[in-house]
């Protein structure tokens, strides 16, 4: 199994399409395997789901997430964690004790610089 988690540096990042990059995990038999770091090759309407798919990725982590790379995800049987916080690797590891769980958190309109449906 393998887990990205939108980062900015070390923690999960608030905005999906405008993380710094994706921390991909390699998860076998519950436990992180392995991780390798990949820069976010940028921002386009429908790219990232596409790209991360191509990667491998079975679930995406990440703080607040658009509808549409949501709708996407979903259609490639990807799983997304939404409203997570803090170290991207603690965030995969409550997922993997089944700590986390999705909040939902959805961005419906491209508003970057300070708000975006109410996370920060």
């Amino acid at each position: 199994m393998k887990i990205a988690v939108a980062c900015d540096g070390m923690n999960v990042s608030q905005h999906f399409g405008h993380c710094e990059g994706f921390e991909i995990f390699t998860v076998e038999n519950r436990k992180i395997s392995a991780r390798k770091q990949y820069p976010n090759p940028g921002h386009k309407p429908g790219f990232l789901p596409n790209y991360l798919s191509d990667l491998g990725i079975s679930t995406i982590i990440t703080g607040g997430i658009g509808g549409g790379a949501i709708d996407i995800f979903n259609k490639k049987n990807i799983e997304v964690i939404s409203g997570a916080s803090g170290k991207a690797e603690d965030a995969v590891q409550n997922y993997l004790d089944g700590n986390l769980k999705s909040t939902g958190s959805i961005c419906n309109k491209h508003e970057f610089e300070s708000n975006c449906g109410g996370h920060q």
